[in-house]
């Protein structure tokens, strides 16, 4: 396939990066997306993630593979109001994408946009919301065949359970009622054209039938929020949940508190969980302040808003979808207990 030179692939091919940023993206191609010489990529990034993605396209010069990359402050002011078309068009003949971007305020709705493509022409899609160099050196290293197994375990687990309970010395203590007609998807870093999955990989997740209890938020908190405020271990945001809907909050950071209520009031379904999710990435070591890697370190996450229905068969939507990860977690499906203290009791 022959697919006309950018100026941005001729920068970006050409541009020095770090070596150290060849092993997290060498497994981001051959090992996450299994990209082939014959498939052509579109690879979005912007300004501030310019080297990351050099990494990753000259891991695709290497399979050989056509790509068409997109740097978006060429395309239209940031925030993004929309995704630029051009991008939309080029997606419509593309087999793989990859988003490797720093999120800015209020462009959830054009990463909807993307993913609405993605999910109608099945494109392998890797999502890199917010990657940096850290996640790239550790998250991205990880071993994903071992990920995967885990994760594996889990799904088989959930699909046939009816509540999961979620505990934590700092207080947390949540129980999920399941709703049998609601899928269980896993993303474990392999990714498939049936469903597009964050890199670094590792989770499992639900729109859950009702979930009710406190959540003691001391990881992190999603979307812009997390670059925000990053590490919530020092000042953690403690929540109420109440028949799936968020019913309180309540921080020592009064702004950290404000700005996510604020969030999950944005429309009448962002208040509620619209995302049961259990980490699998055993590779992870600690929560480090980043949601991309974050929400995959081994315990419980929730997320308000959005429930991917178009995934989970959930019948509702919503504008926004803010994930809260926390530290440390005791889990019960069912009866059974499967991690104590953030590591889990199955074997990889």
């Amino acid at each position: 396939m022959n697919v006309p030179v950018s100026q941005a692939n001729r920068q970006l091919s050409t541009l020095a990066f770090d070596p150290e940023l060849t092993p997290g993206a060498r497994n981001a191609v051959n090992v996450c997306l299994r990209i082939q010489s014959s498939e052509k990529v579109t690879v979005i990034t912007d300004a501030a993630t310019k080297e990351i993605a050099a990494s990753l396209i000259r891991e695709l010069e290497n399979v050989g593979s056509p790509y068409r990359t997109w740097v978006l402050e060429d395309l239209a002011p940031r925030p993004l109001v929309n995704l630029p078309q051009e991008i939309i068009d080029d997606l419509e003949t593309s087999q793989v994408s990859i988003f490797a971007v720093q999120v800015q305020a209020n462009e959830l709705r054009t990463r909807m946009q993307m993913t609405d493509v993605v999910n109608r022409r099945k494109i392998r899609h890797a999502h890199m919301v917010n990657i940096n160099r850290q996640i790239m050196l550790e998250g991205m290293r990880a071993d994903f065949s071992k990920v995967d197994r885990i994760s594996t375990k889990v799904v088989d687990m959930v699909r046939r359970a009816k509540q999961i309970r979620a505990k934590t010395a700092a207080g947390t203590d949540l129980t999920a009622d399941l709703n049998p007609n609601y899928r269980w998807l896993k993303t474990s870093g392999i990714i498939s054209p049936d469903k597009w999955g964050n890199l670094p990989g590792g989770e499992v997740f639900t729109t859950p039938g009702e979930v009710n209890g406190t959540f003691v938020i001391d990881g992190v908190v999603g979307d812009y929020l997390c670059a925000k405020f990053g590490d919530l271990k020092q000042n953690p945001l403690t929540i109420r949940v109440k028949d799936n809907r968020l019913s309180d909050a309540h921080s020592a950071n009064k702004q950290l508190e404000d700005d996510f209520w604020r969030y999950t009031h944005t429309d009448e379904n962002s208040d509620r969980v619209g995302e049961f999710a259990i980490g699998t990435n055993v590779e992870l070591k600690d929560v480090i302040g980043q949601i991309l890697q974050d929400e995959k370190y081994p315990g419980v996450h929730i997320a308000f808003g959005n429930p991917y229905g178009e995934h989970t068969g959930a019948q509702w939507f919503s504008s926004t979808h803010i994930d809260v990860v926390g530290r440390g977690f005791d889990i019960w499906v069912d009866s059974e207990q499967i991690m104590r203290a953030g590591q889990f009791l199955l074997e990889a």
